[in-house]
This record gives C-alpha cells, sequence and structure tokens, in this order.
C-alpha cells in the first residue's frame, strides 16, 4: 500500500486523479480540502500530522464524513519527499497483518500490536486491514 504524501498546496494540481490515501504535510485549509477532493474524486483518507488535524474545521470534517472519506491522525516518520513522493507500507507489516489475521485477531488488537513497530497510526493501520 501507498500514501501519497503532499507537502505543499502547489503539488495538488499534479495529483494523479486515482489517488486513494493523501497525507498533507501542510496546514491544509478549507479551500485546500476542496480542490484536493475535486481533484482526486477517489480519496478514501486524508491523513494530517496531529498539529494541522486540531484545526480543521468542524464544516469540512462534517463535509468529509459525508463523502464517507476518513480524516485520520498519524504521520509517515522517516519519510523523505526528496526520494519518493510515496511512502510505501512495508512488505514486513503486510506479512505481520497477514500473520495476526490468520491467528483470528480483531482489526483492533493488530492495529495496537502493529503500530508502535510500523511506525503507522493506529487509525491507518486499521483502513490498511479494512482493505485486506
Amino acid at each position: 500500500m501507498k500514501i501519497r504524501v503532499v507537502s505543499s498546496r502547489e503539488e495538488m494540481p499534479n495529483l494523479d486523479k486515482n489517488e486513494k490515501v493523501i497525507h498533507l504535510a501542510f496546514r491544509p485549509s478549507n479551500k485546500d480540502i476542496f480542490t484536493l477532493i475535486q481533484r482526486c474524486p477517489m480519496v478514501e483518507v486524508i491523513q494530517l500530522p496531529s498539529s494541522y488535524r486540531r484545526t480543521v474545521s468542524k464544516s469540512i470534517e462534517m463535509f468529509l464524513d459525508m463523502q464517507n472519506i476518513k480524516l485520520i491522525e498519524g504521520d509517515v516518520w522517516g519519510h523523505r519527499k526528496d526520494i519518493n513522493e510515496y511512502y510505501s507500507v512495508s512488505n514486513d507489516i503486510i506479512v505481520n497483518i497477514k500473520e495476526l489475521k490468520s491467528k483470528g485477531n480483531s482489526n483492533e488488537k493488530i492495529a495496537e500490536t502493529l503500530a508502535p513497530e510500523s511506525k503507522l497510526n493506529k487509525d491507518m493501520l486499521i483502513y490498511i486491514l479494512s482493505k485486506m
């Protein structure tokens, strides 16, 4: 699974229309969120760092909820945007998810177990689990 990392609003016009998971590494305005949704109509998840997540307006939260777009808090630790515009969830994490799932663990339990080692937030892991 890949997460598209967007460092500035200037990158938004160049996004692929089929992006599904996007991490905004800047503090988006309401207009930025609307622009993103127009540019990427298939988006399912928008991830923001915790400090930026707290500044998102209630109206945008409601709009995203009506569009069935998850707004989650989190980071992409150790990602270097100058090397790759996508953060890839490692194959080791995917293997661990499949192994824990085969043992009958709930999605909640798997997310709690893997969050520290994967450096992904629990909500992002639950999203990944829902797609497997």
